[in-house]
């Protein structure tokens, strides 16, 4: 029997002959034949080959195809050049009607019935695993000299026919400092699976024990690894399993057939499109990915709102990349809790002001076009104009269909947990992310201030107390956008508000956001806020990593997308409707100031021209 060492350095042909001979005391080929492609394999009926081949095409990631052979064609003459694939794999699958019953080292004996079966060879991950070493990235699995792990997750394929399954992954260890380049490295080999499609905890994918893979073998993370997941041509076993096809075949998990094609037909990049890697949430650990381009973009949006016309000291709170990680967060999220509303004008009914539910409602408009569920609380005394004021943005045009609008009263210990969680449980809430847009916040002392240290708390229900209680819920995070520090969200900040705004020691926000969005008004962050989710939509760099590289691009909903961004039209419009609602400007003391020729209320529209 040949040993495994040298195995890495033999040429493909020579391992396939080994093989073939029954020759190898190994139970899988990662290492081996190092800078070659390898395949997975799945052999089914020529029947079935059409609809199989489509179910690639729609799951490219994890089932990038190689090539497709004729029926009754044991070779692959693109992929090698002497291969005979009923013998040239470690190990075989054999499945009947969906159960697997048995393992083979040749598939010799069925010659005859596969003289009516299709081969499919599909790329494999094993084929990145020398490119990602020389990026001084180590590979766990073959340190530890083991199979990489496998696991079943709860990310559903894209349907076709027979075919429907849910995606395999592999998780492969990567220090935190080498997440970029492994990153980096891999999105360049589109044939072996490409980029990570998750970072981070395990659980997010359906994953409940890494030491319990459902293919392969155990890999151990070393002190400051982070679990890396890459879609998976077990898939196709998957698949095949759930098809129920009276007869078919696959390679044993990590037994690949080991190609003549070296990898080195890399998709290089150009610089706009090399992938960036951010940390969106630290319970549960969890990354996302963005082109340089669409985060540029981001960062130029981010400096646009940072325009400060009431030479407040806004530039004192700004925090880097918040915009960019507040929106990559909120893209992951499913369903959204979007509060707004800041008495300011308290001797006035209403007493809110102007800044604030525009930007909201762009937001909850981006958030509609992206069909994730979006809601709006605010205080019980406003919920009247709150509603007119969402029906009036549906006839506008601004909203595709009424928000739904809530209130929330603290009743006991527990009502802000009841309110965010199904039965008050943690592990069930119904908002994935909270969004805070020129909102009252709690200062140090328990009441709200407007900016001139006005306390207003009579008017403000307790709504922070929703973001306090979302601290304790993983996989909960929040937002808060601002202008002058004393917004909910803004204690993130709370020492910069003391120290450089005016009544800052009194006024600061005491409630920390997980970001913090501070803009010269609040409504033109939430307009970033629309057009940063726009961006990350429209980049394809995020968008596979969110649909997990299954299923198709989501480009072609651009237009759509587009739609529901706020124009200078619309705002204006809404503007104009707020004020028919007696709600007056909250910039009252620098209403006669001027930006760039337009009065200060104006320049929100000006603002809008500038972000799109």
């Amino acid at each position: 029997m040949i040993l495994t060492r040298g195995l890495k350095s033999l040429l493909p042909h020579v391992l396939r002959r080994i093989i073939r001979c029954n020759s190898l005391s190994v139970s899988n080929t990662s290492g081996m034949a190092e800078g070659y492609k390898q395949a997975n394999v799945v052999i089914l009926h020529k029947s079935l080959a059409d609809d199989f081949e489509k179910f690639c095409h729609a799951n490219d990631g994890p089932l990038p195809l190689l090539y497709r052979s004729k029926p009754g064609d044991w070779k692959c003459p693109s992929l090698s050049s002497d291969s005979d694939i009923r013998t040239d794999c470690l190990q075989y699958r054999i499945y009947e009607h969906g159960a697997c019953t048995g393992s083979l080292k040749s598939l010799k004996e069925y010659s005859e019935q596969l003289k009516d079966m299709v081969t499919f060879y599909l790329g494999c991950s094993f084929s990145f695993e020398k490119a990602v070493q020389n990026s001084g990235i180590p590979v766990r699995n073959i340190e530890q000299n083991c199979n990489v792990s496998m696991y079943k997750t709860a990310v559903p394929c894209y349907s076709v026919s027979a075919f429907s399954c849910n995606l395999v992954v592999t998780m492969r260890p990567v220090p935190a400092s080498k997440l970029e380049a492994a990153v980096l490295v891999t999105s360049e080999l589109k044939e072996a699976h490409g980029a990570p499609i998750h970072m981070g905890d395990p659980g997010l994918l359906g994953i409940q024990d890494l030491s319990k893979p459902d293919y392969g073998d155990p890999v151990h993370l070393h002190p400051g690894d982070i679990p890396v997941f890459w879609a998976c041509g077990v898939t196709g076993v998957e698949a095949v399993i759930n098809c129920r096809a009276p007869l078919a075949f696959t390679h044993s998990p990590g037994c690949m057939f080991i190609t003549d094609l070296k990898n080195d037909n890399v998709t290089v990049r150009p610089s706009r499109e090399v992938p960036q890697v951010h940390c969106i949430s630290q319970d549960p650990l969890h990354y996302s990915v963005v082109s340089a381009e669409a985060a540029q973009k981001i960062k130029i949006l981010e400096n646009l709102i940072g325009i400060d016309p009431g030479d407040r000291g806004i530039i004192h709170l700004h925090r880097q990349d918040e915009l960019l990680k507040a929106c990559l967060s909120i893209s992951h999220a499913r369903s959204v809790l979007i509060t707004t509303g800041f008495p300011t004008h308290f001797t006035y009914e209403p007493p809110e002001e102007n800044d604030g539910p525009p930007g909201a409602l762009a937001i909850a408009a981006i958030l509609q076009a992206l069909e994730k569920e979006v809601a709006i609380v605010t205080d019980q005394r406003a919920m009247n104009l709150n509603k007119k004021i969402i029906e009036e943005a549906v006839q506008l045009g601004i909203l595709k269909r009424p928000v739904p609008l809530l209130s929330y009263q603290r009743a006991g210990a527990d009502s802000a947990l009841m309110f965010l969680c199904e039965n008050g449980n943690p592990r069930r809430p119904r908002f994935d992310h909270l969004i805070a847009i020129e909102r009252a916040g709690m200062a140090a002392d328990g009441n709200y201030y407007n900016a001139r240290k006005v306390n207003i708390k009579h008017l403000v229900d307790p709504i922070d107390e929703l973001f306090l209680a979302a601290q304790t819920i993983p996989g909960v995070t929040t937002t808060g956008v601002g202008d002058g520090g004393n917004e909910l969200g803004m204690g993130k900040v709370k020492d910069a508000v003391k120290k450089h705004i005016k009544n800052g020691d009194v006024i600061a926000c005491d409630v920390e956001a997980d970001f913090t969005v501070v803009a010269g008004v609040s409504n033109w962050g939430g307009y970033a806020i629309a057009c940063a989710l726009y961006i990350l939509s429209t980049c394809e760099t995020h968008d596979r990593y969110l649909r997990k590289a299954v299923g198709f691009p989501q480009l072609p909903k651009k237009k759509v997308w587009l739609s529901a961004l706020p124009s200078v039209t619309k705002e204006e419009k809404l503007l104009r409707a707020l004020v028919r609602h007696g709600v007056r400007s909250g910039k009252t003391a620098s209403l006669e100031m001027e930006v760039d020729g337009l009065p200060f209320y104006d320049t929100h529209s000006l603002m809008i021209e500038k972000l799109l």
